[in-house]
């Protein structure tokens, strides 16, 4: 995707903010509070119309200042809806939060909800960004970039639309009747829209795709404005409802399966959750600590663009989770070697990446950071740091609180599908649960559980852990996260962790030397003369097992009925499903960034809400596709 580039802060000769890009103002100088009450408000019989509903989406074209946002939730809170509020907005050039906080600042009734917004506003980086407020109860899902590009990426249904781009004569592309067309598939019948626009195209566009429209009386200095009613039939976007029975069966208590069981309880959802051993956190997620940064790529291909989104969507959640022991202190990603320090610097040049997100550091630069030698420059992520798995288990759990029946020490041996959904047996037969969903979040133990192989594969990793006088005598200390092949965690982090191994098809637990020996060689490619004189055999350590599909991508999605008879299904959307039956596997080593996106997509799934990642990225990550490829390959019977 193209860089995002920034609204620059301009002001119109009364004051009014304005935009030299479109050469147009932001909102009326009458008032842009007023505005949005009168025209997207009212103009969609809001609040009346969401107060009986289960979930209401709203969807915007121009964020702009965020004030038909802040307009919509303050008059959420104040109606007392019973439901969710689920808000969709495209913005091509968002501000920087500086500049957005000052244009925010006069409008002193919203200055708490304001505050809310600017708290969790994202690095402006391309794609989506999934922002959630009040509890859950609100959700803001920014689509920043060209809306062209991301619109038709969006998978939602919508119940009202908010037109408010700049003037159709200054911005047509955001008028255009290819982006209405866009739009129109997604709003369910009775939606509808409103906009301070009545240009004869616009009117004409609309009632040719269905829309019954009329003028009302506009705002302030404005005689009229426009409002539209969907007509039948129902958006042709296929999307799940949410489904009469909230109750699920979830299978492991690691970072996936406490993600997921999080992410349902938050949309009121009632969760069986099942765990071998006797507490959270004991296989791959049991290490002391684990880090966060995303992967980059100069192409950023789809790879990079879900591993973005992942990352930025942990830290808003991470920093809104009681209990939770982590510091996003800065990652410094060290390049390989010159070669590779050349490719990071043209990486973040051409990907245009914000500062706040990402900067290449110089060799000089790094080592200054970090108060040591290095061997190159790379990768600094500001943002990033350590976290300890562990607590993020716990601190999710607690978050779900009494929606979550937690069974630990019970290992589900079977599953079993019956009419109304699926029941879960333990090895002597005994059924443990039934409910109409079941979630697998058991790492490559999976299988067991299922008819078909998933090509999931087993990769221990073996961490090493610095004796404690050697980790209080790093001078100078250590004050972010270091990485390369390997890793090393500061001392705020209670126990220094470096390395880790990585072999592939094995899952043997037992802790080897060879493995300390190769993770010292990882610290010293790290921090050149760090592992001078540590001996291998006074070092701890931990083995964990992860498990990584094919494309090192995760699964996330309801796997595929290889047994159904396909007939002419050539795309992952016409494959028969496993009703009822999903997967939420393969994290590998980046559990700790890929897990809470993840689970909030799996969750948004099953409950039929807009989705928080881009369809292409929902397509990527689809367990049936391995499925589809075999098909496609003559490999599975047709």
């Amino acid at each position: 995707m193209p860089p995002v580039v920034p609204a620059e802060l301009a002001f119109a000769g009364d004051g009014t903010p304005w935009s030299p890009a479109y050469d147009d103002v932001y909102h009326t100088a009458h008032g842009a509070l007023a505005q949005a009450r009168h025209v997207f408000l009212a103009g969609n019989a809001l609040p009346a119309r969401w107060m009986e509903a289960e979930r209401f989406v709203i969807l915007e074209t121009g964020f702009g200042l965020g004030l038909n946002f802040l307009a919509t939730w303050q008059a959420w809170r104040a109606s007392g809806a019973k439901g969710r509020l689920h808000f969709v907005s495209v913005e091509k050039h968002p501000f920087r939060r500086n500049d957005l906080a000052a244009l925010l600042a006069p409008h002193a009734e919203l200055s708490a909800l304001a505050g809310e917004l600017l708290r969790q506003w994202p690095a402006l980086t391309p794609g989506f960004h999934r922002l959630h407020f009040d509890a859950d109860r609100v959700t803001l899902t920014l689509l920043l970039g060209d809306a062209q590009t991301l619109l038709p990426q969006l998978a939602a249904h919508v119940d009202a639309v908010y037109l408010d781009g700049f003037a159709p004569a200054k911005n047509p592309e955001l008028w255009s009747p290819a982006l209405l067309t866009t739009l129109s598939r997604m709003c369910r019948s009775p939606a509808t829209l409103a906009t301070w626009s009545v240009a004869g195209e616009l009117r004409r566009t609309l009632q040719q795709l269905g829309w019954q429209v009329e003028r009302r009386p506009g705002f302030a200095g404005k005689r009229e404005m426009l409002r539209g009613v969907a007509g039948s039939p129902a958006p042709t976007l296929n999307l799940p409802r949410a489904p009469a029975e909230r109750r699920a069966i979830v299978i492991g208590a690691g970072l996936a399966g406490t993600a997921i069981s999080e992410r349902l309880a938050a949309r009121g959802w009632q969760i069986e959750l099942f765990e071998r051993h006797g507490a959270t956190a004991q296989e791959a997620s049991g290490n002391p600590s684990g880090i966060l940064l995303p992967h980059l790529a100069k192409d950023d291909a789809l790879a990079a663009r879900l591993s973005r989104a992942c990352y930025l969507y942990a830290l808003r959640r991470f920093a809104d989770l009681a209990g939770l022991r982590w510091s996003p202190c800065g990652v410094l990603q060290i390049a390989r070697d010159a070669t590779h320090e050349s490719l990071q610097r043209a990486t973040v040049e051409q990907l245009g990446l914000p500062p706040d997100f990402a900067a290449f550091l110089d060799h000089a630069a790094a080592a200054a950071l970090i108060g040591r030698p290095l061997a190159h420059g790379g990768w600094w992520f500001p943002g990033g740091g350590w976290v300890s798995p562990a607590s993020v288990c716990s601190a999710l759990l607690a978050a779900a609180g009494k929606a979550v029946d937690a069974h630990f020490g019970a290992e589900v041996s079977s599953l079993r599908q019956t009419a109304d959904g699926w029941q879960a047996f333990d090895a002597a037969g005994l059924l443990l649960a039934e409910a109409a969903h079941v979630v697998l979040a058991n790492a490559h133990d999976a299988n067991r559980l299922l008819q078909q192989a998933l090509p999931l594969t087993p990769i221990r990793g073996q961490v090493s852990y610095l004796p404690p006088g050697i980790a209080d005598a790093m001078m100078p200390p250590l004050h972010h996260v270091i990485c390369r092949s390997g890793y090393i965690t500061p001392l705020a982090a209670g126990t220094v962790c470096f390395g880790a191994s990585f072999d592939s098809g094995d899952t043997n637990l037992e802790i080897r030397a060879a493995d300390h020996a190769g993770n010292l060689q990882r610290l010293d490619e790290l921090l050149p003369g760090a592992a001078a004189g540590i001996d291998a055999a006074l070092l701890g350590g931990r083995v964990g097992v992860r498990t990584a599909s094919p494309d090192r991508l995760p699964l996330i999605g309801t796997l595929p009925d290889v047994a159904a008879t396909i007939g002419n299904a050539v795309t992952l959307e016409q494959l028969p499903r496993l009703k009822g039956l999903h997967a939420l596997l393969g994290l590998s080593a980046r559990g700790m960034v890929w897990a809470p996106l993840a689970a909030e997509l799996l969750a948004s799934q099953l409950a039929g809400d807009p989705l928080p990642v881009e369809r292409d990225l929902m397509r990527a990550v689809d367990p049936a596709r391995f499925h589809l490829r075999d098909l496609r390959r003559g490999k599975a019977a047709l």
